[in-house]
């Protein structure tokens, strides 16, 4: 018997508000933090068990020039790894501008992914980095240079995993930061958690995945 949706939460803190919530026919994966653990915990829970779409469910910081709110829930449209790439003179070079394919498909799937599954009414570009955004002039650089809105540390690597399995798959993520200067005083993560998963809950139950 497979798995209708598989939910994945990068922290066992995040996962504490979806137990038991689901629904016998969806899974719950914790995942752990960054986009190595993320596609490694992802793709063995994928290879093992039958899926019918992929959801990654968390926090993000938004962009300066976004016009995220703190607490706004929204979806990915499109992912990408802000940080995966090469320097230059001419600056930062993403595996498009290498030519080193994210997903072998027809065609391939170079720097921007796109997702199908939807949770949220409002729909962004997201990207996804290593190394979190701590000041203004990383944020305005990434913003300006890949087009997101906001970042994360796990949505890229979850989306890589699932269209290279051939799973549909959507990212939802409740803002808890302005992604620049690291105030933690000012961060909402608890409130953007449940936002988040709230959104998601409230979609699931409407039948939309």
């Amino acid at each position: 018997m497979g798995t209708a949706l598989l939910v994945c939460i990068a922290t066992e803190r995040e996962a504490m508000g979806l137990r038991g919530r689901l629904g016998g026919e969806h899974s719950l994966l914790v995942t752990g933090v960054g986009p190595v653990a993320a596609a490694h915990s992802a793709t063995l829970f994928l290879a093992r068990h039958r899926v019918g779409g992929v959801i990654s469910c968390g926090v993000g910081g938004a962009y300066p020039g976004s016009g995220l709110k703190v607490g706004a829930v929204v979806c990915a449209a499109t992912e990408q790894f802000a940080d995966l790439g090469a320097e230059s003179p001419e600056g930062f070079l993403d595996l498009g501008a290498l030519g080193f394919p994210l997903v072998d498909s027809d065609p391939p799937l170079h720097s921007r992914l796109p997702l199908s599954l939807f949770p949220a009414a409002r729909r962004v570009d997201c990207a996804t980095c290593s190394t979190c955004t701590g000041t203004e002039a990383t944020a305005r650089e990434r913003e300006g240079r890949t087009g997101a809105a906001m970042e994360s540390m796990e949505g890229a690597a979850i989306v890589q995993v699932a269209l290279t399995m051939g799973v549909r798959v959507g990212e939802v993520r409740g803002i808890s930061n302005p992604a620049g200067v690291r105030d933690r005083a000012a961060w909402k993560i608890d409130e953007a958690v449940h936002a988040a998963q709230e959104t998601l809950l409230g979609w699931i139950e409407a039948g939309a995945c």
